[in-house]
């Protein structure tokens, strides 16, 4: 019997949720995740719930000051259960290999119990001494993107270790473009949109139809080209049957537009690493989005919208593979079989 392959997933935005079930659900027998609330969640594929491991709500949790980790939390009673519901798992099921997408903790974890482990590099400037070492115990990287949308300042070493592979998204609709629609995505990780500041864009645009998923404050007055959707369970057709994204520069989001090739506004948030700002800076490279540092004054959005429109297709055909997911879970399975 083949031994199981162990993937956590980091509980922050639902992008490595996304990415994991697609993945493990190529081979569902093989793959067990494991994350903070996915508990029926993860359709046909095996998944064990963990505890949190967010800080009290006292604001009382104390971190050990640590170069070699990035968050340590001290006398935390999740930590503990995560930490020996992890290692129960591991001593039981004794798996092939650890998939860890993504803690720089977990990671050592599966290094220390004997497991070989794969990590998932996302974009950003990762070169602080926790994410380099962590990096060098992994038995190799992964990447959720095309290596063109990599940092050029990624060193050597780490490129040579990645295996790069776009398209870890849902399969990609066949719907296409339905008329002069603007779709505004906010993630579940983010901050949200402010319905205000949309209302006065689509005021703008009245040519264009707009709708809004995920996380967007209601207007005080609704213009009639204005829909919030609220939460969507399909955001790809969403994207498929629109004629402009607009979203932030997380890995689903970038992903889901490329699967599907549509012209993209980017408005990347704050995250640690410079992650979003440094996957905004490729895509401007590749001339794949038009890229905002912060939501546009209403006056800018019409030639906002005529430049993404005028973007070039071909220009960003190659950055997703539509057999992405597939490839993943056959890598992940043959370096598995290799133990």
């Amino acid at each position: 019997m083949s031994r199981s392959i162990l993937y956590y997933v980091h509980h922050h935005g639902q992008g490595h949720l996304d990415r994991a079930k697609a993945i493990a659900l190529q081979a569902p027998e093989r793959f067990v995740l494991l994350g903070t609330r996915i508990a029926g969640r993860t359709g046909a594929v095996c998944s064990m719930d963990l505890d949190d491991d967010r800080p009290n709500e006292d604001g009382g949790t104390r971190c050990a000051v640590t170069p070699a980790l990035h968050y340590a939390p001290q006398d935390h009673p999740g930590i503990r259960n995560r930490v020996a519901t992890i290692a129960e798992t591991i001593a039981r099921r004794a798996p092939a290999l650890f998939v860890v997408d993504v803690s720089v903790e977990v990671g050592w974890l599966a290094v220390l119990a004997s497991v070989p482990m794969v990590y998932v590099r996302l974009s950003g400037d990762r070169s602080d001494v926790a994410h380099e070492m962590v990096f060098r115990a992994a038995h190799r990287l992964i990447a959720p993107f095309h290596q063109d949308l990599d940092d050029p300042a990624t060193p050597a070493w780490v490129v040579d270790k990645t295996i790069y592979l776009p398209g870890l998204t849902a399969a990609a609709p066949v719907a296409r473009a339905n008329g002069p629609r603007v779709l505004v995505v906010a993630g579940a990780g983010g901050t949200g949109y402010d319905g205000e500041r949309i209302a006065a864009a689509c005021r703008a645009t009245p040519g264009f139809q707009w709708r809004c998923i995920g996380p967007v404050s209601q207007p005080a007055v609704c213009p009639d080209n204005l829909v919030i959707v609220g939460w969507s369970p399909t955001p790809e057709r969403e994207i498929a049957a629109a004629s402009v994204v607009v979203g932030a520069a997380g890995d689903g989001l970038v992903s889901a537009v490329l699967a599907v090739n549509r012209p993209f506004i980017c408005l990347p948030e704050v995250r640690p690493y410079q992650e979003q700002l440094r996957k905004a800076e490729a895509l401007t490279r590749m001339k794949a989005a038009v890229v905002e540092a912060q939501w546009p004054e209403p006056a800018a959005w019409p030639a906002l919208l005529e430049r993404a429109l005028c973007l070039d297709p071909r220009a960003t055909a190659h950055l997703h593979d539509g057999a992405g997911v597939a490839h993943a879970a056959e890598q992940l399975i043959a370096m598995a079989q290799m133990v």
